[in-house]
Order: C-alpha cells, then structure tokens, then sequence
C-alpha cells in the first residue's frame, strides 16, 4: 500500500482529521518563511496531545527542516519528540550523518543528470527504518523548497525509483491526480501539502479524505 504523508500541519484538528482519513505520516513544517511554519513549542504540545490521543495509532511525526543545521535539527526533534526530520534544503550528506539515522532527504533536481547525480550522492546516506522513506523526491523551483504546486516529471519519478528502496514522491499531487501518478509510478508514499489545503497552512478535510482514498485505491 502507498503511504500517504500530509505535511504542513498546524493543528490538533488538522492532525487528527489526517489520521482519522489515514495517513501514515504526519509532516510538520519548521522553515520560518513557509505558511505552515509551526513553533516547536507548539509542536511540542500538538505532539504530545496527539500521542496521548491516538496511541499506538498515532501516524509518525516528520519534523521538515529547511538548511539548519544538524545541531538545531536534533535540538528541535527531540523538544518537540518528533519520530523524524525531513531535510528540504540543500543539505549535505555530513548533516544526515549527523543525524544519524532518523531523517532522510527531500530532493528537487531539475533534470534526470542531476537526479541520478543526487540519488548517487545520497545513497550511502539512506536511512534503515521502514517507517520513513529513503529519499523524497519534489518538483523543481529556482526559488521554492516545496509546497509549489508543481509537478515532478513521471520520467525522472520512474529512474529515480529504480535506484531507492523507498522513494516518497512530492509535487503539485492533488485529490484530483495522486491517483494517476500513484498508479504509474507507485512510489512507497506521496507527500501533500498545498494540494489538500483550502487556504495555505489551512487543511480542507474533503480534500484529505479524497486524496488518502484516491492514493490507497491505486496502490
């Protein structure tokens, strides 16, 4: 079955609403210049009255990092009692070494040179626990680190998947289209975030239960 993340969260509501429909991740985003940025205090507070919710049902909980360092990554994982980190950025392998095994990286390469390049780059660096993917894959944008709406290639998504365990697939999927893309790709999971929104930051819980429906029936 085709994992569904939905990223962005920054509500009990909006959590619970994602796990209920089922998700299997949740992301939550600590860039500073994103719309769905959360304080980790918050974070902290939205964790913990989750878990004491939902139990062993409680989804994994990804904290996405844009270019922090390994320090402030480990520091807000553990204050917030995050399962993961994503790493969105331009981050080196050195940071996920850091890490040591608990995140995984978020790659927008703009051609199939520089994703085969990328994957090559960060394989050594895949991490081992099952729950998360060894690699994300996100539509390039000069300027953006994810949440554009934009697509990635179904070409590049293909090549990419021969070369990664578990590839999680991001980039402009909507209730709409995640069903098609997961039926020609079928990565281990598709990440969401703009795509199941009503306003930025803000999660329409049709579109959520849609989407989840869409990428589990195609799986």
């Amino acid at each position: 079955m085709t994992r569904v993340k939905i990223c962005g969260v920054t509500t009990l509501d909006d959590a619970l609403a994602a796990a209920e429909y089922g998700a299997h991740l949740l992301g939550l985003n600590f860039y500073r210049q994103s719309p769905r940025f959360i304080h980790p205090d918050n974070a902290r507070i939205l964790c913990d009255e989750l878990r004491a919710m939902l139990g062993d049902a409680c989804p994994t909980l990804v904290g996405v990092f844009v270019n922090a360092t390994g320090s402030d990554i480990a520091y807000v994982v553990g204050h917030a009692r995050l399962d993961f980190a994503q790493l969105s950025g331009d981050e080196s392998d050195a940071v996920l070494v850091e890490l040591r095994g608990r995140a995984y990286k978020a790659i927008r390469p703009p051609n199939m040179t520089l994703a085969l390049e990328d994957v090559k780059y960060y394989r050594s660096v895949f991490p081992s626990d099952e729950r998360i993917p060894s690699l994300l894959l996100d539509a390039y944008h000069p300027n953006l680190y994810g949440g554009t709406g934009e697509q990635a290639s179904v070409e590049v998504a293909l090549a990419v998947k021969e070369l990664v365990p578990r590839l999680m697939l991001a980039g402009g999927l909507t209730p709409e289209n995640v069903g098609g893309r997961v039926a020609q790709i079928q990565p281990w999971g598709v990440d969401v975030a703009s795509g199941v929104e009503s306003t930025p930051g803000v999660k329409d819980y049709d579109k959520m239960r849609i989407f989840a429906d869409a990428a589990r029936n195609a799986s």
